[in-house]
């Protein structure tokens, strides 16, 4: 029982199931406060929650380099810290909500970097985890390490 425990735990851990924090359908009414700015509409057109032009489409921000949506005009800082190979995850997404410019700061080492976002949200984990429902929640090769765990816990049972 103790193996089955932790490997579900190990399995759990490599699934980038940190999404998993936050309540998404609380998260789709914290969005609402996001949608004067953001849009979320699928590649197809599909218009999932309709929102300003202000801020780039967030369909697909979980996974996506930041500062990639084509089209949109952002600013120099989230740019580079796109190009220097910044992807969203939970952890980036959830400090950057929190602080914008501060994050960019760190992430990319200048300290006169800003941001054209300056909401901040104190506790993004419910809208992390309800734009992970517009997202591929993990990249492949963590989707393999969960399978190979998983392999590794049912062969050692």
């Amino acid at each position: 029982m103790k193996t089955i425990l932790s490997s579900a735990a190990m399995i759990i851990a490599l699934s980038g199931t940190a999404f998993a924090e936050g309540d998404a359908a609380k998260g789709e009414k914290d969005f609402k406060k996001c949608k004067s700015c953001h849009a979320i509409a699928s590649p197809e057109g599909e218009v999932i929650f309709k929102g300003g032009k202000t801020g780039p489409n967030l369909y697909g921000i979980v996974g996506r380099a930041a500062g990639s949506v084509e089209g949109f005009k952002y600013g120099k800082s989230i740019v580079d810290a796109g190009t220097a190979g910044l992807v969203w995850d939970a952890d980036n997404l959830a400090a950057y909500i929190k602080d914008p410019k501060g994050f960019l700061k760190e992430a990319t080492g200048d300290s006169k970097a800003k941001s054209k976002m300056t909401f901040k949200w104190g506790k993004p984990e419910n809208i992390i985890a309800f734009l992970a429902t517009f997202s591929a929640e993990m990249p492949a090769e963590e989707a393999a390490e969960g399978e190979a765990a998983e392999t590794e816990s049912t062969t050692t049972n």
